[in-house]
């Protein structure tokens, strides 16, 4: 069964989409830790990150480098925090967090509730900060 991370490529689920190539995907998270929080994901499924071929691996960790400068550009923060838990959906992906505090970073905390128009805004936000940085779009 496809994961909802592949349903969101397929275009089955509609995503805030910050950033996309043929290969990757980058959204919002839409329960994030903090605003600007995004998820970075292989379009090919693969549940595990180390699973994923050299060649893949490499070029998600560019892209994410990649968004995580356009989040940081975006959103005031100190860096741009990066996790991988990868236990609530089987298909691989990559946290990128803004953050001031360690804290920031903490998954056992809260979730913010943004409105859909808060998350179009910061979608918009961080595809705006990307659109000089790379050709990425």
């Amino acid at each position: 069964m496809a994961s909802i991370f592949s349903k969101i490529v397929a275009g089955e689920v509609p995503a805030h989409k910050v950033a996309e190539t043929e290969e990757f995907l980058a959204f919002l998270d839409i329960q994030p830790l903090a605003t600007g929080h995004v998820l970075v994901i292989p379009k090919q499924e693969t549940d595990y990150l180390f699973d994923i071929g050299n060649e893949t691996y490499a070029g998600l960790m560019l892209f994410s480098k990649m968004v995580a400068e356009g989040i940081k550009k975006a959103i005031p923060c100190k860096k741009v925090g990066v996790a991988v838990i990868g236990l609530e959906v089987p298909h691989a992906h990559i946290h990128l967090i803004p953050m001031n505090r360690v804290d920031d970073m903490n998954f056992s905390k809260e979730k913010l509730k943004p409105s859909e128009k808060e998350l179009n805004e910061t979608a918009d936000k961080i595809r705006k900060a990307l659109y000089g940085i790379s050709s990425i779009h």
